[in-house]
């Protein structure tokens, strides 16, 4: 699972260094991506189904990415998420067999069995004609997903007893969240891959806090058993951690020790949540085992370093155990690893640990002038620093390498600090804490700083910690949009578009056709 979009931030400012085991991650992500091959059954719908579909993608997908379970990866949408975007969805079964469907067509005669969604275009009994290119018998039950109405184009589901029963009593589950992740529980490791795909699904898209209330309601025993099975896969077993951290104890240390100290293969692509687990359980007297292991162990291979990052990003922005200025103190570990610094340094400047100027001035020298990579992001955090030292290594720096600092300031906007935790409202700062703004004086949540026509006039108190009474007769503007971010959001609505009309107007790929 992807970790929380929550936590999908930044992890570097620049291009990823010349480290070979990052080349080498970075070359698998790659080839697993260029390639997609497109069915030659895939069936093309109406303009205005089409439409309906890539509509219903805008809708779900961003909410998915943006408030996912932080190291689940959901690779598909589920069928409940997918049925909100449908008009109507049944339970239908075939009336058609091999020897009377239309074979040049795909066209199935089907009559509707059961109406989950949309009673008021389809009724029970009703025959209906669907598109489907698989192997067809008479009375063979299929899941329906239409759109359009009222002549509704349909896509087809084939699906076993069990799975329609898993169907209907999922659809009568009440509109809650908490209530859906204690009815999808039972189905995490189903027998039919269906099911069990589908309810991990859930959870991976579930928000965190959400997973945490259900914590009473988890299977403790059951998750011990899981998390130790070297078959079920790293996406899983990412998820199962997540909840062991929920409903453990430190009954469970001395076993998680165990797997971090020798991560088994089957353990090593979910080491991320394995940590984030560990530390949950352990609190803050887990660190200095992250330490050593991950974090100041040069020899410690990438994708674990990695790991450990990802770990503690996600303590210092969803966990509630562990203090980010204890966080922090584990990432200026990472530090004197110059391959990983720029992973770290935007959650230096977003969790305001401004103890580090002197030191990121250092590697900004030390580093090679082709290095934007660290270089830039060196700059980003000097910015985003309230301090008047930020200010002076900013004219220094500048000085040795002024296309890093215009580098930094054209393309990447201030780095806006983040709040503290509730916990620690009053100490979370490693540095000195923030002044009275003064004219003139650079402020990463400011900007910029403006004179109110009067001392009545409305001040913005969002992404700062000033108060109204420090501000004055100032008023504070909101930062402009980074119009990078605009123009990506614009290129894939079009690259979207244009791949959608190609497919209405050609009538889709007749066979298998590769697309870079």
């Amino acid at each position: 699972m992807r970790p929380s979009p929550r936590l999908l931030q930044p992890l570097q400012s620049g291009p990823l260094p010349s480290d070979p085991s990052r080349r080498s991650l970075r070359s698998n992500l790659l080839s697993c991506c260029q390639t997609l091959t497109i069915s030659k059954t895939f069936p093309i719908a109406r303009p205005a189904a089409l439409a309906a579909f890539l509509l219903g993608l805008i809708v779900i997908l961003p909410w998915s990415a943006a408030a996912a379970c932080p190291f689940c990866e959901s690779v598909q949408q589920t069928i409940r998420q997918q049925s909100l975007t449908m008009d109507a969805v049944v339970i239908a079964s075939s009336l058609d067999g091999e020897l009377t469907r239309n074979l040049t067509t795909g066209v199935v005669k089907m009559r509707i069995e059961k109406v989950i969604k949309g009673s008021e275009h389809v009724k029970v009994g009703q025959e209906v004609d669907a598109i489907y290119y698989g192997k067809v018998e008479v009375g063979r039950r299929f899941l329906l997903s239409g759109v359009d109405p009222p002549n509704l184009q349909w896509s087809c589901l084939p699906v076993s007893e069990r799975a329609e029963a898993y169907i209907v009593k999922a659809s009568q589950v009440k509109d809650d969240d908490v209530a859906r992740l204690r009815f999808f529980r039972d189905y995490l490791e189903d027998e039919e891959a269906l099911i069990s795909r589908d309810a991990y699904d859930e959870f991976a898209s579930a928000p965190y806090d959400v997973i945490q209330q259900i914590g009473p309601d988890m299977d403790h025993d059951q998750l011990i058993e899981w998390v130790q099975q070297p078959e079920i896969g790293a996406d899983r077993k990412r998820l199962y951690f997540t909840m062991l951290g929920v409903c453990g104890g430190k009954q469970d240390l001395p076993m998680l020790e165990a797997m971090l100290r020798n991560p088994a293969k089957s353990v090593t692509g979910g080491l991320d949540a394995l940590i984030a687990c560990y530390l949950t359980l352990a609190g803050e007297a887990g660190l200095p085992l992250i330490d050593e292991l991950f974090i100041a162990n040069h020899k410690a291979p990438f994708p674990q370093s990695y790991a450990a990052i990802m770990a503690i990003r996600f303590h210092g922005t969803e966990g509630d155990v562990i203090p980010r200025s204890a966080l922090v103190e584990s990432l200026h570990k990472i530090l004197d690893r110059g391959e990983l610094a720029d992973m770290v340094i935007p959650d230096l400047a977003k969790w305001k640990d401004w103890s580090q100027i002197e030191r990121l001035t250092t590697l900004f020298k030390e580093a090679e002038k082709d290095k934007n990579w660290l270089r830039v992001p060196v700059i980003n955090y000097m910015r985003a620093c309230p301090l008047p030292e930020a200010e002076a290594a900013i004219e220094e720096l500048e000085k040795i390498d002024p296309e890093a600092v215009r580098r930094a300031k054209t393309f990447f906007p201030i780095p806006v600090p983040v709040r503290a935790k509730p916990a620690e409202e009053a100490t979370s700062q490693s540095g000195p804490a923030l002044e009275t703004p003064q004219r003139g004086a650079r402020y990463a949540a400011v900007v910029p700083i403006a004179t109110a026509p009067s001392a009545a006039a409305p001040v913005s108190l969002a992404a700062t910690d000033v108060t109204a009474n420090e501000l004055g007769n100032r008023t504070l503007l909101a930062q402009k949009t980074n119009p990078w971010d605009l123009g990506y959001v614009i290129t894939v609505a079009l690259a979207s578009i244009v791949l959608a009309l190609f497919l209405v107007l050609t009538g889709g790929p007749a066979t298998g056709v590769k697309v870079a």
